[in-house]
């Protein structure tokens, strides 16, 4: 398998956890005589700093030329005083746009051994397997008119769906789950806006192409308390823009932390790839970062852009067997640490690595 990947580590914490993640992808290739090519470029502050701009020209035209586009984080304290057009964030908004992925897969997955780590009690979630499906292209994000008026003191932005965008993500969304446990949950808030009411209306059409998946909706107010008290029920979850960004940072709780958050965004030219947490400034360059999420979302290139589900499967199964073994980077480490090994940022991804070299080595064998 060939593939070509730009690297875009992006600012805070991005560079270390993309380090790790760019370092599980070539033990893949090296032990499976795979093809794959790295570029970096820059984006967000860094590349404000660098080159003036959040999304250089250079790394957009990289981008599209890429099979699959890692990307780190973005974002700094330092930049928030700029216009929300010129800040890091907006580097990210439009590389995005001009991807043209619509489709925001975040699976959210419980690991026994971090049920310590949540707030919830482990009977509730144990088990949980959630897929995630936002709709990353419309909505608030995007939609226009948008403005701040500082002389009027007032400000706008415009949530628009159109049918075909919504149909589109929502059949991404019953394909997935056709080949999960045939369940989707539609979430909306159809009970008092009328994208929402264009979404539901949307969805249930979508649904009579899909006769073995059961479809359910819910509001996103009374999804936000499910997801806290009752996880396991849920399959494939589909949603907007902004209800998905709330949503599945809440589902960190579940894992224990946000380091542990994959997502890789599909359905438009190039893929993007890039693990949930964000930027960390105040422990970017201690060590102290999780990778986990961005080897995670390693494995989410490799199965699809690469098509390598067998390879994507091993390097999960390696993550969950080093938390297995008792490895811990700090923020998995909460409360009593007995009988587990903190690592830092450059250690646990070299756990990953060696176990994942020893997973296929047993395999080959």
């Amino acid at each position: 398998m060939k593939l070509k990947i730009l690297v875009t580590a992006g600012d805070g914490i991005g560079p270390e956890v993309t380090n790790e993640a760019v370092a599980v992808l070539k033990e893949i290739a090296a032990q499976g005589g795979h093809d794959f090519s790295f570029d970096e470029k820059r984006i967000g502050g860094v590349a404000i700093v660098q080159d003036g701009t959040p999304l250089p020209k250079d790394t957009l035209d990289a981008a599209l030329a890429s099979d699959a586009v890692l990307l780190g984080a973005v974002g700094g304290n330092e930049f928030n005083s700029l216009a929300p057009d010129k800040r890091p964030e907006a580097g990210l908004l439009q590389i995005r746009a001009a991807l043209g992925g619509f489709a925001n897969l975040r699976p959210c997955f419980s690991f026994k051994e971090l049920t310590v780590n949540s707030p919830l009690r482990p009977e509730i979630v144990e088990g949980t397997d959630i897929m995630f499906v936002r709709e990353l292209l419309g909505g608030l994000y995007f939609g226009k008119p948008r403005e701040w008026n500082k002389e009027k003191g007032e400000s706008w932005n415009t949530m628009r769906y159109t049918r075909e965008e919504v149909a589109r993500v929502a059949r991404i969304a019953f394909k997935l789950a056709q080949g999960r446990r045939k369940k989707l949950t539609s979430v909306d808030k159809a009970n008092v806006l009328e994208v929402s009411q264009l979404w539901r209306a949307t969805v249930i059409e979508v649904a009579a192409e899909f006769p073995d998946v059961t479809l359910e909706h819910q509001y996103v107010d009374a999804m936000a308390i499910h997801i806290m008290n009752r996880p396991r029920d849920f399959d494939v979850v589909v949603t907007e823009n902004l209800f998905g960004d709330i949503l599945t940072d809440e589902s960190g709780v579940i894992t224990g932390s946000l380091g542990m958050l994959p997502s890789a965004t599909i359905g438009g030219k190039v893929n993007l790839y890039e693990p949930v947490h964000g930027s960390a400034p105040d422990i970017a360059g201690k060590g102290l970062a999780n990778p986990l999420g961005a080897i995670l979302t390693a494995a989410l290139i490799l199965r699809h852009s690469g098509g390598l589900e067998a390879e994507a499967a091993l390097v999960e199964a390696s993550v969950r067997k080093v938390l297995e073994q008792g490895f811990r980077t700090p923020d998995l480490a909460r409360g009593n640490k007995d009988g587990l090994t903190v690592l830092s940022t450059k250690q646990m991804g070299a756990k990953v690595r060696e176990t994942v070299k020893e997973q296929l080595s047993a395999v080959s064998h």
